[in-house]
């Protein structure tokens, strides 16, 4: 799961730069409303919408907007718009598996921008059903690393249900089934731990090694679809070692 963790990590260091462009925070947005929608609006009794507020609150979403989502999807106040789930499946060059979650209120725009999106950047959209196989769903957790070990982190985490632990470079990647994710995540709270980011995601199980070459073009296409606000997140299997990661880092 190298991959899965190098490519989190580089995808959380822009996120700041998302953030400026406003994109970012629409997103963080619609999940806040959407998790209130089906599951209430107290994140005391609401996993999802809990996570949903503290992954807005990382970014340095502001608190009024946050509200305002929560309210807007319990219904509390007016204005939430009908958001649809759509997971699409494609691929990147070079034969990186791509599954592409959107939160949509227009199925035919999304489906028109992923569309667009892969085929400008040399990738395609594939069969319902021929990608996900690639894929597991996770709960995965990031901490600081800060003076902690692994030893420290396994001893707080394995018994709420953590699977591994993986080292980040400069954060510890914790990983779980998805229906533990919540229990790892509270460990981690209540040992007074601060974690960067703790969310459900899509693991690969089978990865494919890129060259430099490779690793721009998935991570091009990937940009791309990122750049359409019904796109919410995209999961790739394509494993960048660490020698071709320090050289997208200088560029």
């Amino acid at each position: 799961m190298s991959g899965h963790s190098k490519w989190a990590t580089t995808k959380h260091k822009k996120a700041a730069i998302d953030a400026k462009r406003g994109k970012l925070f629409a997103k963080l947005i619609k999940n806040i409303e959407v998790a209130a929608k089906q599951g209430g609006g107290d994140p005391g009794g609401n996993p999802t919408l809990y996570d949903a507020i503290q992954k807005a609150k990382k970014s340095s979403v502001p608190n009024d907007n946050i509200d305002r989502a929560v309210k807007r999807g319990s219904g509390a106040e007016a204005g939430g718009s009908d958001w649809q789930n759509i997971t699409y499946e494609g691929y990147a060059p070079g034969g990186v598996a791509l599954l592409i979650e959107c939160l949509t209120d227009n199925r035919n725009r999304a489906a028109a921008e992923v569309r667009t999106a892969l085929s400008r950047n040399g990738g395609n959209l594939a069969d319902p059903g021929s990608v996900a196989y690639v894929f597991d769903r996770k709960g995965v957790v990031i901490i600081p690393k800060g003076d902690r070990s692994e030893d420290d982190i396994l001893e707080i985490v394995l018994d709420a249900g953590a699977e591994e632990v993986n080292d980040n470079g400069d954060s510890w990647e914790i990983v779980s089934e998805a229906t533990d994710f919540v229990s790892v995540r509270k460990a981690v709270q209540e040992a007074g731990v601060d974690y960067d980011s703790a969310e459900a995601s899509w693991v690969p199980n089978l990865q494919v090694p890129l060259d430099l070459e490779g690793a721009k073009k998935m991570i091009r296409v990937i940009e791309a679809l990122e750049d359409s606000d019904d796109v919410q997140d995209v999961f790739a299997n394509g494993d960048i070692p660490d020698e071709v990661l320090a050289a997208l880092d200088e560029e």
